[in-house]
């Protein structure tokens, strides 16, 4: 795992790129569930270039990872700017079965648009042949998503369609929301 960390319009975030360059993670500093990260972990600063040279192997892998940052940091940057209205990079997030099916759910949430936790909880079901499912499970499942931002749980809201829960913050929510063009 390498971890880096970037400054956003909306706060600082800390990545964490797996070793088969995919994002496993995205958290904005302070945020509640920011996970431990070891005292012995791998910042991209800590990477002296050409590092691996030695071992054809591990270099490949390092540019590989490299080659993710560089495509998140153009991302993040059109989408910043207003320019980029999805993401399309390789993310890898660590979970249940269930809340996989969740957060492949999120990643369906279109750009201007909100869902509900109840409509989720919805489609989860008819996905997995059930009648019906939790839309408090489904909130946890959202709550505990470790790629804030880039599978979207921001553009999650209450079925009276006020502004609920969100581990960054309300405000950041709101901010996202905002940049987004929702009306709130």
């Amino acid at each position: 795992m390498i971890y880096f960390k970037r400054h956003t319009k909306w706060g600082d975030i800390t990545v964490c790129i797996d070793a088969e360059a995919n994002i496993a993670g995205l958290w904005f500093d302070g945020q509640k569930y920011f996970p431990d990260i070891p005292e012995d972990a791998c910042w991209i600063e800590d990477i002296p270039e050409n590092s691996s040279s030695d071992f054809p192997a591990v270099q490949a892998r390092v540019d590989r990872q490299m080659e993710t940052i560089k495509q998140f940091d153009i991302q993040m940057m059109e989408y910043e700017e207003g320019k980029r209205k999805s993401f399309d990079l390789p993310l890898c997030p660590e979970g249940s079965e269930f809340r996989q099916a969740v957060w492949n759910e999120l990643l369906k949430i279109p750009m201007g648009q909100t869902s509900t936790y109840g409509e989720i909880s919805a489609r989860v079901a008819a996905r997995q042949g059930k009648e019906s499912m939790s839309p408090q499970a489904v909130g946890g499942a959202v709550g505990h998503n470790p790629i804030s931002l880039l599978i979207p749980c921001h553009r999650v809201i209450g079925a009276d369609g006020s502004l609920t829960g969100y581990a960054g913050g309300l405000d950041k929510k709101a901010a996202l929301l905002k940049h987004e063009s929702l009306k709130i």
